[in-house]
């Protein structure tokens, strides 16, 4: 059920805890270990909520700071960065905190590449954190794909998803930014630092999209 609907948050989270043992989290805790700032992290353990951020302080910050487009993409899209659920299934509790971890940054990915909330950005940011993670979950969830419009999977088969896999898999290992300590940066300098390339502004496309379509419908029904 969860595979077709990324709204689905409890039904996501479970499965992504059953999937990600015993294999797959152990490999993103040890690319943690591996890297400096990822070392740091694990010992430090941030959460992040509206409790460990003050949302009202970055929305002061510079327009093209990491933490200024955050709070820009949680009001833009209306959601909330306390809304993750806590990890229950997996018992190492640095393997608890790694995937605790990569659920609370998820917003962190949507303000870094600009992907909506809707069925159709979730799922382009569900491939390009498979690529990147290979997390089971993620690569599971880009089936959702097949309940889509015929033109988002058109758009999704020919844009987002080779953009996800080529962007994701080239990328440093999001897991190991420290999002706290990069609030301040240049969003622009940090999609550099982690080779990652925006992909086109997909409300943008869709905004278009239905605006040709209801040119159209008033064409016909003007006869023309």
């Amino acid at each position: 059920m969860s595979f077709f609907d990324p709204y689905r948050h409890d039904l996501i989270a479970a499965t992504g805890e059953a999937t990600a043992t015993p294999y797959f989290i152990y490999r993103l805790r040890d690319a943690m270990l591996a890297d400096p700032t990822g070392r740091r992290i694990l010992r430090a353990r941030p959460r992040i909520s509206s409790k460990t951020l003050s949302l009202e302080a970055l929305r002061a910050l510079p327009e093209n700071s990491v933490g200024r487009a955050y709070v820009g993409w949680l009001d833009r899209e209306g959601v909330s960065p306390d809304t993750r659920a806590t990890v229950r299934y997996i018992d190492d509790e640095e393997c608890a905190y790694v995937m605790q971890r990569y659920r609370e940054c998820h917003d962190f990915y949507h303000a870094l590449t600009g992907l909506p909330i809707v069925r159709e950005g979730e799922v382009a940011l569900k491939a390009f954190e498979f690529a990147n993670t290979l997390l089971p979950m993620t690569g599971l969830s880009i089936f959702a794909a097949a309940t889509m419009k015929r033109s988002e999977r058109q758009r999704f088969a020919s844009i987002y998803l080779p953009w996800a896999l080529k962007n994701g898999a080239r990328s440093k290992e999001v897991i190991n930014v420290f999002w706290e300590e990069r609030l301040e940066d240049d969003v622009r300098d940090l999609r550099k630092e982690l080779g990652i390339e925006q992909p086109p502004d997909m409300r943008d496309i869709r905004k278009r999209e239905r605006e040709e379509k209801k040119r159209l419908k008033e064409l016909r029904g003007q006869g023309l």
